[in-house]
């Protein structure tokens, strides 16, 4: 039997959020999608605190960058530095394409980053390849939740 795959969604764009849900449902993957839409609440997610205290914690963490109250660089290098969560993998999936974003994120620990396409269809596609590499061929570490 498969087991659900928790992911923690982090993304204030209303469109990008609802393509990722909807590309996700239709995966053959069985997950579990959480949406926070600022990097203070990706934090209270990951910490489980105030409302997010039952949450599960995540497999993996999909970031964008330019967020509302903390930006996705702050969100990764905190997470980075908490050793209750560092080893949960993340993806920057940001409209940037910028060097010193690439450089940055992945100096503060990013696994892996990826410029947003502007069109649908291929931001589709972009999903789904997150989703068949990091849950079809790369082994996760272990969730303590489960």
């Amino acid at each position: 039997m498969q087991k659900t795959i928790e992911i923690l969604l982090v993304e204030d764009n209303p469109a990008d959020v609802d393509l990722t849900v909807e590309t996700l449902e239709l995966a053959k993957i069985r997950n579990r999608l959480h949406v926070v839409r600022d990097g203070v609440e990706a934090l209270q997610f990951l910490r489980r605190e105030g409302n997010f205290a039952d949450v599960s914690r995540p497999d993996l963490i999909l970031l964008d960058l330019n967020l509302p109250k903390k930006d996705g660089r702050e969100v990764l290098g905190e997470l980075k530095q908490d050793p209750e969560l560092r080893s949960i993998p993340v993806v920057v999936l940001t409209s940037s394409d910028a060097e010193r974003d690439v450089v940055k994120t992945y100096d503060l620990g990013a696994n892996c980053y990826i410029t947003k396409p502007v069109d649908l269809d291929q931001f589709a596609d972009v999903v789904k390849s997150i989703e068949d590499f990091w849950f079809v061929v790369v082994k996760l570490p272990p969730n303590p939740d489960i």
